[in-house]
């Protein structure tokens, strides 16, 4: 007897398990058009409230991942491993991380999505360099990946269908925030695109997506166990989104930012976000056999000026403008600027990252849809963060804006988003552990 969407649904509905043959059945039929948005929404709501088990969570990751094409990376000798972030606010760590990586000899394949709402998007950061090209095709990305060690891409339509699908109706259907289907999304886009192995940063906090260190711990655990289950493996980090990474927040701002990285310099929590995340990917691919050493390597290979080397060849490579990174002053610039200040003498206690985000947005940094423009030179610069005492009429965020039209929403924004006591509070905590399921 052949499966008809409405049995899948109604038995969902009713609390019990799918098979694998079910889910592949409503995975390969809506990716073909062959399946309802109606009927698959009301399935997406019956799995969102009734659940997916650890089994099914599993059958849906690999029903997406050989939706479309998995890319054939064999050609390339090297372990090849990709790190990957459930997003958040000043998060430019993937531009210097890559070419840091690289040129430890690790080939990564990286495709990375576009800016929605508060969180950034790697992609409008890459094309804020002159001539950058993101969108490539197949045997583009893997020429590049082969000559430079690293690639940044756009999602092509023929990795993973199926996620690109759901998630436009999951988005207006109430269904995003559910770890099964998250897991699956990251998944089946990651494990399409020829990685071997994952590092996953998971962050949890007001700029997150997982909102509490709990929920981004069962994202982790989830994922881990899912690619473990498809032969894969994935390592993933917890870390705080409580306040913005890094000094800068919007697109050019945030790649002038990366440089300075690349130079030896750069903000201490970026710095050491991509020494963690790189001493990871480094032991995934079987390149030393401890992360404390690996994370050495790492650092070493910006401090001596490789990894900027790295992101300079795959700028050229990828069509961008390479005297814009050796002089950052040609990265496109607001006309002007506005300074926020505190409104009292005291310590950061907090920041309300989205609001910072939302801030961003505003200036012409986000986007409220995927078909919104941006304007890539807008933005702010933190000037002060948890732990940092402060002065009345002190500079806290400085406002890159060319549009002044929403600069007074902006200002607001960012002025609730300082919470200013009189006492300085514990130190901020940025990695909060790392789950790999070979170490327990």
């Amino acid at each position: 007897m052949s499966i008809r969407p409405v049995d899948v649904i109604i038995k969902k509905r009713n609390g019990k398990a799918h098979t694998m043959d079910e889910i592949e059945f409503m995975v390969n039929g809506y990716t073909r058009g062959e399946i309802p948005d109606y009927q698959v929404s009301a399935w997406l709501m019956a799995c969102f409230l009734n659940g997916l088990n650890e089994e099914e969570t599993f059958f849906l990751t690999r029903a997406m991942l050989h939706s479309g094409k998995t890319l054939d990376l064999s050609s390339i000798q090297k372990p090849k491993v990709d790190k990957h972030s459930t997003g958040g606010v000043g998060d430019k760590v993937s531009l210097v991380l890559a070419p840091a990586v690289a040129a430890c000899g690790v080939a990564v394949p990286m495709t990375s999505g576009r800016a929605l709402g508060f969180s950034g998007g790697t992609l409008d950061k890459l094309e804020s360099i002159p001539g950058f090209k993101v969108n490539l095709t197949e045997e583009e990305f893997i020429d590049i990946l082969n000559e430079v060690g690293y690639v940044m891409s756009g999602q092509t339509e023929t990795l993973a269908p199926a996620d690109k699908k759901l998630y436009a109706l999951r988005d207006v259907t109430g269904t995003v925030e559910f770890i099964p289907f998250i897991t699956s999304s990251i998944l089946s886009k990651k494990l399409a695109e020829g990685a071997e192995a994952v590092v996953l940063d998971v962050k949890f906090g007001s700029g997150a997506f997982m909102r509490t260190i709990e929920d981004a711990t069962r994202l982790a655990h989830s994922i881990v166990d899912t690619a473990g289950r498809l032969g894969r493996r994935v390592i993933a980090v917890i870390s705080s989104m409580e306040q913005p990474l890094g000094k800068a927040v919007g697109n050019s701002l945030e790649v002038v930012e990366s440089i300075e990285c690349l130079r030896g310099g750069g903000p201490e929590d970026v710095v050491e976000l991509v020494s963690v995340l790189g001493g990871l990917m480094l032991f995934c691919a079987g390149i030393v056999g401890s992360t404390s050493e690996a994370e050495a390597i790492v650092l070493d290979k910006i401090r001596n000026g490789e990894a900027l080397e790295r992101f300079k060849h795959s700028v050229r490579r990828q069509g961008g403008d390479v005297s814009s990174i050796e002089n950052p002053d040609k990265l496109p610039r607001a006309a002007l600027n506005y300074r926020v200040k505190a409104m009292r003498d005291g310590y950061v206690v907090s920041i309300d990252t989205e609001a910072i985000g939302t801030a961003s947005m505003y200036l012409g940094a986000g986007r409220l849809r995927t078909d919104d423009s941006i304007d890539h030179a807008c933005g702010m610069l933190i000037e002060k963060k948890i732990g940092d005492k402060v002065i009345e009429g002190e500079t806290i965020a400085t406002l890159h804006y060319n549009n002044p039209l929403y600069l007074e929403k902006a200002v607001q924004l960012v002025e609730k988003a300082y919470n200013i006591g009189k006492k300085s509070q514990a130190e901020f905590r940025l990695i909060h552990g790392v789950i790999d399921k070979h170490n327990g």
